[in-house]
């Protein structure tokens, strides 16, 4: 049995001579093994720990020697093991938690004395140099020979860029990196992302640049990416649409979506309040959704797209008089910020609500509203605004819904006086 951590062995006499301990732990790894005792010709069962400046290790016998396990940090990495004699505390830490239980267990039977054929032993032998090395936190593969096919990903890595090495698809040992901040597959042949990814909990970049992806799952955008993930690189894919929770990832601070298939952006992309970044250039964008006038940005590319020349007196109605009663129960839902769910009202209803558009009136509706696009100097929403076409311009249509004909002809009516002036 073998655990690699970082370990501290304080002795417990040091507060009595007027002494602290380090408090920092040292990578180490801590075997449990048998060793021959020269005296007794017997074999005993002892703990024995390695570091860098002590490879042979020193060893510390197990059997009726252990005091107290303290676990309570056992899920996060951390617990300490009291010997008797000598009386030293050995305190593991930064330990994988399904390792050190399977340690710990170990430490328990030997301590009792249990069957030695039941325990998983190890050879108490001096270690490798590279066992003992501090935890690796940074990783580049940039080539298809370098990649690790026969060793796993060092678990402590928290940036990870795999590049250039022709993956169709996710390796499954890199969502085991639970403490991967930054993760780089940019210029493979990715088509699906698996749903697993919104797992990495501390995972704040996700760059995937230049692959095959044609989706971006809604369980990626209702996972725990919604907490940690700020710039996401989906630039050079082949991505028509993005999911309507896509808008959940309220995190975001930069988002690239260059040079994909994108007909539209996400309705509610307002909802990103912490977006400052964002490039859209050379995709299939013909108009703006209502909701881009939210937004607050520092720099803005959306070159390249084939936007329409809007005109406020072409539009799309869809209205129905009187209103079905299901749009005007779910105006009601939306207007007074009525709680709903699944749990609540059928998946496809909380859809609509989800979708629900705002009229300039300030009121919402949901499926029926009459739509056009109006004009928008890009520069109300960013400080920066890379040129819209050729010519120079910086405007770019925005759509407009309205809840009602009325609403409608009062707009008309305010663009003609404006157009009067």
């Amino acid at each position: 049995m073998k655990l690699q951590c970082d370990v501290e062995v304080v002795n417990r006499m040091l507060p009595s001579f007027g002494m602290k301990s380090r408090g920092k732990g040292v990578r180490a790894v801590v075997s449990i093994g048998k060793h021959l005792d020269k005296s007794s010709q017997r074999s005993t069962i002892y703990m024995m720990i390695c570091t860098a400046k002590d490879r042979t290790g020193s060893k510390y016998k197990l059997r009726g020697n252990i005091e107290k396990f303290f676990t309570w940090f056992v899920e996060e990495g951390k617990a300490t093991v009291r010997l008797k004699e000598p009386a030293v505390d050995v305190c593991l830490s930064k330990a994988d938690a399904n390792s050190l239980k399977n340690f710990l267990s170990a430490a328990r039977l030997a301590d009792r004395g249990s069957d030695t054929s039941s325990l998983p032993l190890s050879t108490l032998t001096p270690v490798r140099a590279r066992d003992v090395e501090q935890p690796k936190k940074k990783l580049s593969v940039m080539s298809k020979k370098d990649y690790p096919l026969t060793s796993n990903f060092p678990y402590s890595l928290e940036q990870l860029q795999v590049s250039y090495c022709k993956l169709s698809r996710v390796d499954m040992r890199m969502l085991s990196l639970k403490a991967l901040r930054r993760l780089d597959l940019s210029n493979n042949h990715i088509k699906k992302l698996p749903a697993t990814i919104g797992d990495l909990g501390c995972l704040s970049e996700l760059i995937l640049h230049n692959n095959h992806l044609e989706v971006f799952s809604e369980a990626l955008c209702l996972s725990t990416l919604q907490q940690t993930l700020q710039v996401l690189d989906l630039s050079q894919n082949r991505l028509q649409s993005l999911p309507t929770q896509f808008c959940q990832l309220r995190e975001l601070m930069n988002l690239k979506l260059e040079d994909n298939k994108l007909v539209g952006l996400p309705f509610q992309i307002g909802r990103l309040s912490k977006l400052r970044f964002l490039s859209a250039a050379h995709n299939k964008l013909t108009v703006l959704p209502a909701d881009f006038f939210k937004l607050s940005l520092e720099n803005l590319d959306l070159f390249g797209n084939p936007f329409i020349q809007p005109n406020p007196l072409d539009h799309s109605m869809q209205l129905a008089f009187p209103l079905p009663l299901q749009e005007i129960a779910s105006r009601a839902v939306a207007s007074l910020r009525i709680p709903y769910g699944p749990h609540l009202i059928p998946a496809h209803l909380c859809g609509d609500l989800e979708a629900a558009k705002t009229c300039e009136c300030g009121r919402v509706c949901i499926n029926f509203f009459v739509k056009t696009a109006v004009s928008m100097n890009l520069h109300q929403v960013s400080h920066t605004v890379v040129l819209v076409d050729d010519m120079g311009g910086t405007d770019a249509p925005v759509q407009q819904h309205f809840c009602s004909l009325s609403c409608y002809s009062a707009f008309l009516d305010s663009c003609l006086q404006r157009g009067l002036r």
